[in-house]
């Protein structure tokens, strides 16, 4: 006689497979309760913080970065200041520790000829005067009732990158580059104001004054005043800070740092330049045959690599990333190239968006290091179709008693040991 076997009902099924869950949930939080019991006292601990309440808010109502990044601050180059006291100095901006293309507030290099003037607002002017059909004096109410723009770009001072000569091993990427720095800048164009005033025929240069001590001024070409030349009163959603001119300053992007006058007070049109102290004994370019030139406006294309870099320290072999900026006053970035040795081969990076005019780019590329010693390099290529150029094609160009607009390639020299100095 052959036994039969009874197969459950389904609802039969059902109560089976909900008591199992039941019995499997239960075993699984008593296994979980168990594991928490087993790691309380084990790596990782539960670390103090996460055992009491927090700051509250408004804590300081100015938010400040973290107690843990106080490492993160502008300051001198390694090797002190060359300048001759400390109103006409600079301070430069910590490249190394940046992420991304905007350089905060605080962090943002700083270039001062008679130091940085503490400027009330409601009684700062602007006096628009020369060959206008009116002139007018504005104040900084007038000048913010004009329809606002905000734009992304870098900001360079033309003496930013000193390796003409020997490099110093020491020097890190704030040391070379450190004069660098990109934010939001918003303003009224200058185009729209001159709307108002009207600009005679033979207008062809315009002078811009800044109220500090030093009366800074330089002389700008008007297709650059009417091109995207811009009153700034705002940087990175806030008003400027004091060491960026505030309460206005003119901003001329992918132009030398020096021409965006800060702390802006008077500009003037007339037909020829006025021939100033920032556009004759200095801010030109040796060439050469030895004659100097003068009105070097546009920084060129340039990059360097900010990680790895000089003064960092590579941990154990393997796989890292290796990530830096690239920028060009004439335009778009449309290619950056990285050498992991010296030069003899290239390979593409990626470049990270936005890619925009005349704005710092973040490249990346991976790289997985063996160990051994090494030479990194970044060079880039603008829309132009401008080519970063070696040190060597640049003294080709350039006497090396230039001093301003170095954009020449960087190298950083790996050691077996993972140590990052200066190659220059």
């Amino acid at each position: 006689m052959t036994a039969s076997r009874r197969t459950p009902s389904t609802a039969s099924r059902r109560a089976f497979v909900a008591g199992a869950l039941t019995l499997a949930t239960a075993a699984g939080l008593e296994a979980q309760a168990a594991i928490a019991d087993d790691i309380a006292d084990a790596p990782p601990v539960t670390p103090p913080w996460q055992k009491e309440q927090g700051a509250p808010v408004m804590s300081p109502p100015y938010g400040q970065p973290s107690k843990f990044e106080s490492a993160v601050v502008r300051r001198e180059n390694s090797t002190g200041s060359p300048y001759p006291t400390r109103e006409a100095a600079v301070s430069l901006t910590p490249l190394q520790a940046l992420h991304g293309i905007i350089t905060p507030n605080g962090l943002h290099y700083e270039r001062h000829h008679a130091g940085v003037p503490s400027i009330d607002p409601a009684a700062h002017r602007l006096l628009i005067h020369g060959l206008v059909d009116r002139q007018m004096i504005f104040t900084m109410d007038d000048l913010m009732h004009f329809p606002a723009t905000s734009r992304i770009h870098f900001l360079e001072c033309s003496g930013n990158t000193q390796n003409w000569g020997k490099p110093k091993p020491e020097h890190t990427v704030q040391d070379t580059h450190g004069l660098l720095s990109c934010c939001e800048w918003t303003g009224v164009p200058l185009k729209t104001v001159l709307g108002e005033l009207g600009v005679k025929p033979d207008a062809k240069w315009m002078l811009a004054e800044g109220a500090d001590a030093a009366a800074m001024t330089r002389s700008i070409p008007i297709e650059k005043v009417l091109d995207d030349a811009l009153l700034a009163y705002a940087q990175n959603g806030e008003r400027l800070r004091p060491e960026q001119g505030y309460p206005l300053r003119l901003f001329l992007p992918g132009f030398e740092g020096n021409m965006s006058v800060k702390w802006l007070r008077r500009l003037k049109f007339g037909t020829e330049p006025w021939q100033t102290r920032e556009e004759t004994s200095k801010y030109s370019w040796v060439m050469p045959d030895g004659s100097v030139r003068q009105f070097n406006f546009v920084m060129e294309a340039k990059s360097v690599i900010t990680s790895p870099s000089g003064g960092q320290k590579l941990g154990a072999s393997g796989f890292r990333e290796i990530s830096g900026v690239a920028w060009s006053g004439r335009g778009k970035i449309t290619r950056v190239e990285v050498s992991t040795d010296g030069g003899s081969t290239w390979a593409d990076a990626e470049l990270q968006g936005p890619v925009l005019p005349k704005c710092l780019t973040r490249f990346r590329l991976p790289w997985r290091w063996h160990g051994q010693s090494a030479k990194l390099a970044s060079r880039s290529t603008d829309e132009t179709g401008v080519v970063q150029p070696s040190h060597d094609a640049l003294l080709q160009q350039r006497d090396a008693r230039s001093y301003y607009h170095y954009n020449a390639i960087q190298t950083w020299a790996v050691s077996a040991e993972g140590a990052v100095s200066n190659a220059g």
